[in-house]
């Protein structure tokens, strides 16, 4: 029985390589699609494969049929690859095998203290367990929704006052906050926001930029606004002609002081970018101080980390007041795949070592994967895992082995789940400008991977003749632009969804 969905297919579109140019063959939808069999398929893969643009780079490619087991095409199957953002398919696999599709971070909130008639008298003290959902994504682009049902919650046991501070527990992850291998260059960036068992908003600042006519000058906002967070306006205002739009961040090393430079054109819309922020923990709790405040719960002291806390707290004495869990695990690996959104890989990697091993660390998160990997068949010596993301360039792992994990989920219950966090070729996530209206779209589900000098593509396929394929594409070290390597591996995914066994 086929487990992938069989879509509607339009027509195929190859793009032709040629030495420094690009050119692509628009379909002909008037046209029969024209179909490939298995050698076909390995004649026209090997000169894309060969062509000369690709001289100097690193090519692993496998495509396996999931039907019966047959190798259609492999090249260089067992040398290491950087995998980039391939690596969260390992991530995302091994969370739902793990901890299951199910699964739900807990956090919970506790009185260290006692709590008399309106008033806690005592510290309001949130336990994290590494929730990456706490912003807009699961509550209609409203960051502050799941504090604001906290806040509900404790008008609705009465507490109008808290006579303490807002104590947060990270203590289940470490305090080392990135992906090992990472480049400091990253740190003020979305994508290399800092894990915490407590986070919020991923870590981000939320920045707008646009033009006042009146003033002549560019107006930079930030949400949310709190205590802490400084920012630097450095933006010039320029004509059309001038200059384009072109806006950078940088946050100070250890600092919540950020500064927003570079060009805005006058005649530019409003513009979002995001900067990551410094100390996930302090960023959460005085996030939700200013919420407590703003509903008229008057909180007498301070936000503070559980590192820097005099008192002693025993959770089995101090008095629970409620459970906040995070959307099913299913939910949050379409975060991770659709978008490649590394800090929820980044959570999960350490919620599985916090689950396994009792601490949140990628030593331990990584450790949990590699039992994992070795219980199912994979080898981990072939898999060398040093962040949950790929953002690392220390990751390495061959085709064969995304080969052989794709078919252990296909095998697997949770494989539903899983196909349907991967983006499909021309219709959504990293993958809704690419194969459009070509032989591939719908027909395709794979996960993207993108640093530097490497472009990666590998995930599922259906045949004209609907039989399930899994395929892997790592191009490392390649020294032409990136829209060629993206070509390459369109045509290829074209390919697959071309080949008929019928005659």
């Amino acid at each position: 029985m086929n487990k992938l969905i069989s879509f509607f297919i339009i027509s195929i579109s190859f793009t032709v390589f040629a030495q420094d140019t690009i050119r692509v063959i628009q379909p002909d939808t008037t046209q029969k699609i024209k179909t490939y069999s298995v050698s076909e398929f390995k004649k026209e893969t090997n000169k894309l494969v060969q062509d000369k643009n690709f001289l100097t780079a690193n090519i692993g490619l496998v495509v396996k049929s999931l039907q019966n087991g047959e190798v259609l095409y492999s090249t260089n199957e067992n040398k290491l690859f950087v995998p980039a953002s391939n690596m969260k398919l390992f991530t995302t696999a091994a969370g739902l095998e793990i901890l299951g599709s199910k699964y739900r971070f807990i956090t919970s909130l506790y009185v260290n203290g006692e709590i008399s008639y309106s008033t806690i008298y005592g510290d309001l003290v949130i336990k994290g367990s590494g929730d990456p959902t706490f912003s807009g994504r699961f509550y209609d682009g409203n960051i502050f929704k799941a504090f604001d049902n906290w806040v509900d919650s404790l008008i609705d046991l009465g507490i109008t006052s808290i006579r303490g501070n807002i104590v947060g527990d990270d203590n289940l992850f470490d305090d080392n906050n990135y992906g090992i291998g990472w480049s400091r260059d990253y740190e003020s960036y979305w994508y290399a926001a800092p894990s915490g068992a407590l986070s919020f908003n991923d870590n981000c600042v939320d920045i707008t930029l646009f033009y006042n006519k009146e003033l002549d000058s560019v107006i930079v906002r930030h949400t949310p606004e709190i205590r802490g967070i400084i920012i630097i306006n450095e933006v010039i205002p320029v004509s059309p002609g001038e200059a384009a739009t072109n806006i950078d961040i940088f946050r100070e090393p250890n600092s919540n002081k950020i500064k927003v430079f570079g060009t805005f054109s006058r005649t530019s819309d409003t513009l979002k970018t995001y900067a990551s922020v410094y100390n996930p923990t302090y960023f959460f709790l005085n996030v939700f101080k200013n919420r407590l405040e703003s509903r008229g719960i008057k909180v007498i002291g301070y936000a503070v980390d559980i590192d820097d806390y005099n008192k002693s707290i025993d959770y089995d004495s101090a008095i629970h007041l409620f459970n906040y869990p995070s959307p099913y695990l299913y939910e949050i690996i379409k975060v991770i795949n659709k978008g490649s959104q590394n800090f929820y890989a980044e959570q999960l990697l350490r919620g599985l070592g916090a689950e396994k091993k009792g601490f949140g660390s990628i030593e331990n998160g990584v450790n949990a994967c590699e039992e994992w990997y070795s219980l199912v068949g994979l080898n981990p010596e072939h898999i060398l895992m040093y962040d949950g993301s790929g953002l690392s360039p220390l990751n390495k792992v061959t085709p064969n082995q995304i080969i052989k994990l794709l078919e252990v989920m296909y095998k697997s219950k949770n494989f539903p789940f899983f196909v349907n966090s991967l983006p499909i070729a021309g219709i959504d996530g990293t993958l809704s400008r690419r194969m459009k209206n070509s032989v591939a779209e719908y027909k395709v589900r794979a996960k993207t991977g993108f640093i530097s000098f490497a472009r990666n593509l590998s995930g599922y396929a259906k045949t004209q003749d609907n039989e399930d394929i899994a395929f892997s594409i790592l191009v490392n070290n390649f020294n032409v632009p990136v829209k060629l390597v993206e070509n390459l591996q369109d045509n290829i995914c074209n390919l697959i969804a071309s080949i008929s066994r019928k005659e």
